[in-house]
C-alpha cells in the first residue's frame, strides 16, 4: 500500500479540506462566517458539513439565538487525530 492510497478519502474535497482547516485552529465556528471564509453556498457547507459530522470528525450544534436558528461547527478529538495523520501523509507524499 502506497502512501497515496493512505490520504484519508474524507478530506479529497476542497470544502472539506476548507472546513477541517478552519476548524482545526478555531474552537466553534457558525454557519455564516464559515461559509463566508470558504466562500461557498449554503447547500454546499450543509451537505459536506453533514458528511463530516456523519464520520463523527465534526460536531455540529443548532440552537436558537432569540428567534433565529444559529448554526455552529467544532472539530471532534476523532476528527483532529484523522486530520493531523491526513496531513501527514500528504507531506509524505510531497516529499517522496
Amino acid at each position: 500500500m502506497g502512501i497515496i492510497d493512505k490520504l484519508n478519502k474524507d478530506f479529497e474535497s476542497r470544502v472539506r479540506l476548507g472546513i477541517m482547516s478552519v476548524l482545526m485552529v478555531n474552537d466553534w465556528v457558525d454557519f455564516t462566517e464559515m461559509k463566508t471564509l470558504l466562500n461557498i453556498t449554503d447547500g454546499n457547507l450543509a451537505s459536506h458539513s453533514s458528511a463530516l459530522e456523519k464520520s463523527e470528525y465534526i460536531e455540529i450544534k443548532k440552537e436558537f439565538v432569540g428567534k433565529k436558528p444559529k448554526t455552529s461547527y467544532q472539530v471532534t478529538p476523532l476528527g483532529r487525530a484523522a486530520f493531523k495523520e491526513h496531513l501527514s501523509y500528504l507531506e509524505k507524499l510531497m516529499k517522496s
